[in-house]
C-alpha cells in the first residue's frame, strides 16, 4: 500500500542473533545483559563521566517514577509544553500533582518556550518536563539557569533525541540531552531512532535520586531475584512503594545491538532532514521549523514536521499524500485539545496561542535512516501535488 512508510523498522542478523542468545540463556527476566544494556547506554551519552542508568518498561514509566522520585505529589505543580505526547502530561496526573501546560517558542521552533515557562511558574511548581522536540534541544541554557534559581527540577523527555547534544555554557563542552536536568527520560519504542519494541531508560547524575530511581523501579525491593539465584542474598526488604517498572533480557539485548547503530543511524537521519530541506524550501506557503538551527554538538533527528500553508485542510492533503502511496502523522494533537485534559481541574490550559496557530497545519513527513533520495523527492512531489490540489 505504502511506497514510503512514516517510519521503518528493519532488524538487521546482530538484533536477531542478541535476542536468540538471551533466549539461549534461559534467564529471561531483568539480569546482566540489562546491566550490560545501562553501562554502554551510559557511556554513549558520556563517555568521560557516564551517569547512573536504569533500563525501564517504557519512558511513561521512567517519567513517572522520575517525578516520584522528586517527591512530586498533590499540591505540586508541573509545567509541560502542550505540543507533546500524552504520556508527558500523564507522568504528572499519575503522581496527583497539577499539569501546567506551556507554549512553544513559535512557527519555526516548536520547543518549550521559556518566557511561557517563566510567566506560569508559582510557589507551586515543583518541576519543568522539556521534551526535545524532534530531537531538537530545548533552550537548556535559559530553563537550567532559571530553575536554579529558583530551586525548580528539570526533568528531560528525550524520548526524540538519543544521542544529541546542546551547549549549557559557552565554558563548557556541548552536553547530553538527558544529562543535563535532574533526571532524563529515553523511549525505545517501535518508531524511535532505537528501538527494543517497548522499553525507555531514565538517568541521573545525582547518586541520591539513582539510589531511589533504582528503588522504585522494582517494588521498593533491596534485593532483586538475580541476586537470590545466584546465592547472593536469601531474602530482601521493601523501603519504597515501588513499582514493576523493569525491562527483561529480551529487550536489553536488543537494546545494545541497536545501540550499536544508533551513532551512524542518526547521521544519516540527519543528511534525509538536510535533503528535505533544501528540496521542501521551493513549495511555496509551506514552513519548515527549525529550519536554520546549527548543531551543538551530536543531532538525533527523529520526526520531520512541516507547517502546510494557512487555510489549507490538513486531512485533505493526508487523504491526498494516501492515495500516492506516502504515509503521514501529526506530532502532536495539543493536549490541552484532548477531553480528559481539557475538563481536568488537575490541567491548566491557558495561554497557548503559539500551539493553537500551528496545531492543525501540523504535518509529519517521513523520516528514518534508511530513507533513499528518491524516496524523499517522491514524499516532496506527493506533497507538492496535494497541495495544488488543495488550493487549486
Amino acid at each position: 500500500m505504502w511506497k514510503v512508510t512514516l517510519s521503518d523498522l528493519r532488524l538487521h542478523q546482530d538484533d536477531h542473533d542478541a535476542v536468540l542468545g538471551v533466549l539461549q540463556s534461559n534467564w529471561l527476566t531483568m539480569g546482566p545483559k540489562t546491566a550490560e544494556f545501562e553501562a554502554a547506554f551510559a557511556l554513549a551519552l558520556d563517555p568521560q563521566n557516564p551517569p547512573s542508568a536504569y533500563a525501564v518498561a517504557n519512558c511513561t514509566v521512567a517519567l513517572h517514577m522520575a517525578l516520584v522520585a522528586l517527591g512530586i505529589g498533590p499540591g505540586d505543580e508541573v509545567i509541560v509544553p502542550s505540543l507533546t505526547f500524552v504520556a508527558t502530561a500523564n507522568a504528572v496526573l499519575y503522581t496527583g500533582a497539577t499539569v501546567v501546560l506551556a507554549d512553544i517558542v513559535g512557527p519555526g521552533d516548536l520547543t518549550l518556550c521559556p518566557d511561557d515557562v517563566l510567566a506560569k511558574i508559582t510557589p507551586k511548581t515543583r518541576a519543568i518536563i522539556p521534551v526535545h522536540y524532534a530531537g531538537q534541544p530545548c533552550d537548556m541554557r535559559r530553563l537550567v539557569a532559571e530553575c536554579k534559581k529558583r530551586g525548580i527540577a528539570i526533568v528531560e523527555d528525550v524520548a526524540h533525541a538519543p544521542l544529541a547534544d546542546c551547549i549549557v555554557s559557552e565554558d563548557e563542552p556541548a552536553q547530553a540531552l538527558g544529562t543535563i536536568g535532574d533526571i532524563g527520560c529515553f523511549s525505545f519504542f517501535s518508531n524511535k531512532n532505537m528501538t527494543t519494541g517497548e522499553g525507555g531508560m531514565v538517568v541521573t547524575r545525582h547518586p541520591e535520586i539513582a539510589e531511589k530511581l533504582r528503588l522504585l523501579r522494582s517494588h521498593g525491593m533491596t534485593t532483586l531475584t538475580l541476586d537470590r539465584h545466584k546465592g547472593h542474598a536469601y531474602s530482601y526488604d521493601v523501603v519504597e512503594l515501588g513499582f514493576n517498572y523493569r525491562m527483561d533480557e529480551i529487550r536489553a539485548a536488543l537494546g545494545l545491538s541497536q545501540l550499536s547503530r544508533l551513532p551512524a543511524n542518526n547521521v544519516r537521519r540527519a543528511e534525509a532532514v538536510a535533503l528535505y530541506r533544501q528540496k521542501l524550501a521551493k513549495i511555496q506557503g509551506l514552513e519548515v521549523p527549525f529550519a536554520d538551527r546549527l548543531p551543538e554538538g551530536r543531532v538525533a533527528p527523529h520526526i520531520l514536521p512541516v507547517l502546510l500553508p494557512l487555510g489549507v485542510p490538513r486531512l485533505a492533503i493526508q487523504q491526498a499524500m494516501k492515495e500516492q502511496g506516502i504515509q503521514t502523522s501529526v506530532h502532536y494533537p495539543p493536549i490541552h485539545t484532548f477531553t480528559l485534559h481539557r475538563d481536568s481541574e488537575q490541567v491548566r490550559t491557558a495561554n497557548l496561542s503559539g500551539v493553537d496557530f500551528v496545531a492543525d497545519r501540523l504535518l509529519t513527513l517521513p523520516l528514518y535512516a534508511d530513507l533513499t533520495e528518491d524516496d524523499i523527492d517522491l514524499v516532496v512531489r506527493a506533497l507538492k501535488h496535494s497541495l495544488t490540489q488543495a488550493v487549486g
